[in-house]
């Protein structure tokens, strides 16, 4: 669905984290998955920005690895302090979905 930025801005680094929470993944990678998923919003630039971001708040483990295809990729797996985050977004997401929905039927 197009024109969702505006409502994805607060959830990006949970809606990026949750992908490399499957496992060991690089940007592009992340970028396709979400398209695929129907987030078409969501694009190469913006990734790339919020993976940076959650590098700095050392929320990933990234390792630098030769390419066949080019230069070096960054591939990015969840540590300790990462899955953390992504567990209390998680709850936070649960909760104001339930807040939402009683609004809606209110």
């Amino acid at each position: 669905m197009h024109g969702l930025t505006e409502l994805l801005k607060g959830a990006l680094e949970g809606i990026v984290l949750q992908p490399i929470a499957q496992g060991e993944t690089y940007g592009y990678e992340i970028t396709k998955y979400l398209q695929d998923l129907g987030l078409e919003d969501i694009v190469e630039g913006t990734v790339y920005t919020v993976l940076l971001r959650l590098e700095k708040q050392g929320l990933l483990d990234v390792e630098r690895r030769k390419s066949t295809l080019g230069p070096q990729r960054k591939f990015y797996s969840l540590n300790a302090a990462g899955q953390e985050y992504l567990t209390n977004f998680w709850a936070k997401w649960d909760f104001l979905a339930g807040k939402m929905t009683q609004l809606r039927k209110a």
